[in-house]
C-alpha cells in the first residue's frame, strides 16, 4: 500500500505536476529528472485542469517508476491510470461540493478502477495571495497567524477518520505555510502531515521539514527552475539520514 510509505518516519518529497502547465516534451523531461533524483511521489492534478489527466500519467510513467498519485481539483480529474488518489476533503472551507459532493461523483469510478484511496484533510492557509484553489472552491483560507484554528481543523479531520492532513499555501503563494502552524498540527495529530505551496528554495524546504512536515510538495518552482529539483532532493535525503 502506498499509504504505508507515508508512515515510515522519513521525510519525503513529492513533485506536483499540473497537466495544463506541460506539453509532452516537458513531461518527459521532468519525469526523467524525478526518476534520476529519486523523487518519492509524483502528484498529478490542479484546481482547473483542461488537459487529459490520463494522458499525462501515461507519459510520466514512461520514465518515472515511483508512485503516481492523483491530486484532483474535482471529480473529472480521476483517472484509473494512477496508482492512488488523495481523496481530498477541503475541511478548512464550508463548501459542501468540496467536502462531499465531488466525492459522491468520483467514488464509483475510484472503486471500479481499484485505486488506492488516501482520505486526506485539505486545509488552505492564507499565504498572502488569492490562489486558484481559493477562487475555484469559493472558500476562505485559515488566516496565516491563527494556528489554533488550523490545529482544531486538523484534529477534527483526524477524528473523522481522515488518514493524512495537507496544509496548503496554494500554487504561487507569496510565502510558505506558517512554520508554527506546521509544528502545532504535527504535535496535535498522529497522521502524516503534507505541506505544499510557496516552497521555492532548499532553505525553505529544510525549514518545512524541521517544522514537522512528513511530506513536502514542490511544483511551480520546478517548472521554472528544473535544475533546482536535485538540490531539493539533497535536502530531503540529508534530513532523513
Amino acid at each position: 500500500m502506498i499509504y504505508e510509505s507515508f508512515t515510515q518516519n522519513q521525510k519525503k518529497l513529492a513533485l506536483l505536476i499540473d497537466p495544463d502547465k506541460h506539453n509532452e516534451n516537458s513531461l518527459h523531461a521532468i519525469s526523467e529528472s524525478a526518476q534520476k533524483e529519486g523523487v518519492d511521489f509524483i502528484f498529478v492534478g490542479g484546481s482547473l485542469v483542461t488537459s487529459s489527466t490520463s494522458n499525462t500519467i501515461n507519459i510520466i510513467k514512461q520514465s518515472y517508476k515511483g508512485p503516481v498519485i492523483l491530486f484532483p481539483g474535482n471529480a473529472s480529474q480521476v483517472s484509473a491510470n494512477a496508482d492512488a488518489i488523495l481523496f481530498l476533503s477541503l475541511i478548512s472551507g464550508r463548501n459542501a461540493e468540496f467536502l462531499i459532493g465531488n466525492h459522491v461523483l468520483s467514488a464509483p469510478v475510484i472503486k471500479n478502477a481499484g485505486l488506492e484511496s488516501i482520505p486526506t484533510g485539505y486545509i488552505l492557509i492564507d499565504c498572502g495571495k488569492t490562489t486558484s484553489v481559493e477562487y475555484m472552491s469559493n472558500t476562505r483560507p485559515i488566516p496565516y497567524n491563527k494556528p489554533d484554528i488550523a490545529v482544531a481543523t486538523a484534529l477534527a479531520g483526524e477524528l473523522l477518520g481522515l488518514r493524512a492532513i495537507y496544509l496548503e499555501g496554494g500554487s504561487g503563494a507569496n510565502t510558505f505555510v506558517n512554520p508554527e502552524i506546521i509544528t502545532r498540527v504535527k504535535k496535535a495529530c498522529s497522521i502524516p502531515i503534507i505541506v505544499g505551496g510557496g516552497i521555492r528554495t532548499p532553505e525553505t524546504l529544510q525549514q518545512i521539514y524541521e517544522s514537522g512536515a512528513d511530506i513536502a510538495v514542490v511544483g511551480t518552482i520546478i517548472e521554472k527552475q528544473p535544475n533546482l529539483l536535485s538540490e531539493m532532493m539533497a535536502v530531503t535525503k540529508r534530513i532523513t539520514l
